[in-house]
């Protein structure tokens, strides 16, 4: 059987929300407004106030081969239980030597934001408070004792809720925020400006940790409209780029001091360079554009930020300029930059080559410090199931889509000829058109109507 030569504390996964996490907690009143399953003509719909959304095959990759492949809508019977079982999510990450695992959210979008463009924010309040109990009281305590660390969302469109819900979170364990790494372009206030100061003052208070993905704020860069999509996913990195800037040269970590922020999926190898240009532009340019506190860019990183890496055998050559204290390791299951079911051979690549006291920072050190977390015990990689498990994947490593079923909790409802179905981006999500269908066959957009399946 496979050996695990590395324990990782992955701080980069997702969750892809069950059905039930919504209709099984909000009050009867908001259950055909807040979140829920709905199949109509073969799709699994997320519906909520006005909106029919659908959830994206990159999210959910894991244990199919690359060739199967895409990017259209995925039902919950085309993905492997680990996607959305947290007793199948821990079986398959202690397969791969994995011990403890930070999970952000799918359908909230990766910073939590989905819910403050909801016109009820009555309704937006009740359904962030329900993720975050689905984290708190369900999904981690299915694992294993120190599998998976409880992160939570929170009211970004109000800090002092935000707040408030917060410290409800920490009473019941919550060990680190979900955070947007940039609230701009979903039209919030800046990051230059005391707005949100409640939110950084509680989480300095709590040594809570804010954890901001890649993509997280809406916006990612797009070099050219017709260029292929993996132009577009070469540049997600940027974001992080973007955010760390952002922030290196706001005014928030030189206020709060003790803030420890997290910079998800944005990988390493330009970190070096690029607190090298921060600190040589603020030297020069201080005198009239300002500077917003008293140490240089590459020093509040040191103190207080951190970056995350999946796969950069390059980008861990640079970890005396980065700072072997400050690096992360993520699996990103199970979206398509996971390593799964090949994490210890991607780490030993990784690896090769590495001080064994940075491998062991790397690993697991810095995050269990960075999170105030003991990892699960190391005997449960020896137990019979998980060998037994790991040996399949050894066999198979896509047996596990042989395990894929339909869930319950799925509204089954009739096609809608009058209704344009194509499927069209909207900021990040995909969404169904939903405009009536004229008498010539097409919507107002010009979409020609969609035969029913079958």
């Amino acid at each position: 059987m496979g050996s695990v030569r590395y324990p990782i504390f992955s701080v980069d996964d997702h969750i892809v929300e069950p059905p039930d996490v919504w209709s099984s907690r909000v009050p009867a009143r908001y259950l055909d407004e807040a979140p829920h399953v709905i199949e109509q003509d073969g799709r699994e719909h997320w519906v909520y106030e006005d909106k029919h959304v659908l959830t994206v095959g990159l999210n959910a990759q894991a244990g199919q081969p690359r060739e199967r492949w895409k990017s259209e809508p995925t039902r919950f019977a085309d993905m492997i239980p680990g996607c959305y079982d947290p007793k199948e999510r821990s079986k398959d990450m202690l397969s791969q030597g994995v011990l403890a695992s930070v999970c952000f959210p799918t359908l909230p979008r990766f910073g939590g934001m989905l819910f403050a463009s909801f016109k009820d924010k009555v309704l937006a309040d009740v359904c962030v408070r329900a993720w975050n109990d689905f984290i708190l009281d369900e999904w981690c305590p299915a694992g294993p004792p120190g599998m998976f660390v409880p992160m939570v969302i929170c009211q970004v469109w109000d800090p002092g809720l935000a707040e408030a819900e917060i410290r409800r979170c920490v009473d019941k364990g919550a060990k680190a925020l979900c955070f947007v790494e940039n609230p701009v372009p979903d039209g919030l206030p800046s990051f230059h400006s005391d707005h949100w100061d409640p939110i950084w003052r509680v989480c300095q208070e709590t040594n809570l940790p804010v954890c901001m993905h890649i993509a997280s704020s809406g916006f990612v860069p797009l070099a050219d409209p017709v260029a292929p999509a993996t132009t577009l996913i070469t540049l997600f990195n940027v974001c992080g780029m973007m955010s760390m800037v952002n922030l290196l040269l706001s005014p928030v970590c030189q206020h709060f001091e003790g803030l420890q922020i997290v910079f998800s999926e944005a990988g390493i190898g330009w970190v070096p360079s690029v607190l090298e240009r921060a600190d040589r532009q603020l030297d020069r340019h201080q005198y009239w554009a300002g500077a917003p506190g008293a140490l240089k860019p590459s020093e509040v990183f040191a103190r207080n930020m951190f970056v995350c890496m999946v796969e950069e055998p390059l980008g861990l050559r640079l970890h005396e300029m980065i700072g072997p204290d400050r690096i992360l390791a993520e699996t990103d299951y199970p979206h398509s930059d996971t390593t799964y079911p090949f994490v210890q051979s991607a780490f030993e690549e990784v690896f090769a080559g590495i001080p064994a006291r940075v491998v062991e920072q790397v690993s697991y050190a810095n995050a269990e410090r960075l999170f105030d977390w003991k990892m699960a015990d190391r005997s449960l990689l020896e137990t019979p199931e998980v060998k037994a498990w790991r040996q399949e994947l050894i066999d198979d490593p896509y047996s596990a889509m042989r395990h894929s079923h339909d869930l319950d909790g799925v509204h089954h409802i009739d096609f809608d000829p009058n209704t344009c179905q194509r499927l069209v981006h909207r900021s990040t999500e995909l969404e169904t058109c939903g405009l009536p269908i004229g008498s010539d066959g097409l919507c107002s957009a010009g979409h020609a109507r969609r035969r029913k399946a079958g």
